[in-house]
């Protein structure tokens, strides 16, 4: 799971919030995204419809010659609950979802009460990634790569 990069302020973006595209640095996170996951075979890409987590991993998806499905439930304020419909299909494997803040602030704090990772291990940073296992729709494993 990857949250969406840098993008514009929320508070200076007049228009709709979910066509508030990434900023510059975003657009060099998304890019340095393609580097960052080369060691790891990605075999779909989800993400949330608004444009700055398609602009995530638009980088990501070109390299790997991937379409990004969109989903709804990987949008903001669809918690944690949305993005397990898509990390609990047992059909799905390497996949990388491109989300919000608040469903990656819930999938650390599941993890921590899960006791897969210790409190204050990793974060949830724009950018930032979780390489997640999940097996029998719970946790198993769970890997931090800091933002770029």
């Amino acid at each position: 799971m990857v949250r969406h990069a840098k993008a514009g302020s929320r508070s200076h973006w007049s228009g709709d919030d979910r066509l508030r595209p990434l900023n510059k640095k975003g657009q060099n996170q998304a890019e340095a995204l393609v580097e960052i996951l080369e060691p790891f075979p990605i075999s779909a890409i989800f993400s949330s419809p608004f444009l700055r987590c398609i602009q995530t991993v638009q980088p990501l998806a070109a390299a790997h010659k991937l379409p990004i499905k969109q989903t709804p439930a990987l949008g903001e304020g669809k918690g944690l609950a949305g993005a397990m419909t898509i990390l609990g299909d047992k059909k799905l494997k390497r996949s990388v979802l491109s989300t919000h803040g608040d469903i990656m602030w819930e999938l650390v704090e599941e993890l921590v009460n899960q006791k897969i990772v210790r409190a204050g291990e990793g974060g949830f940073d724009k950018g930032a990634m979780w390489v997640v296992e999940v097996k029998d729709g719970s946790f198993v494993g769970a890997r931090y790569i800091p933002a770029p």
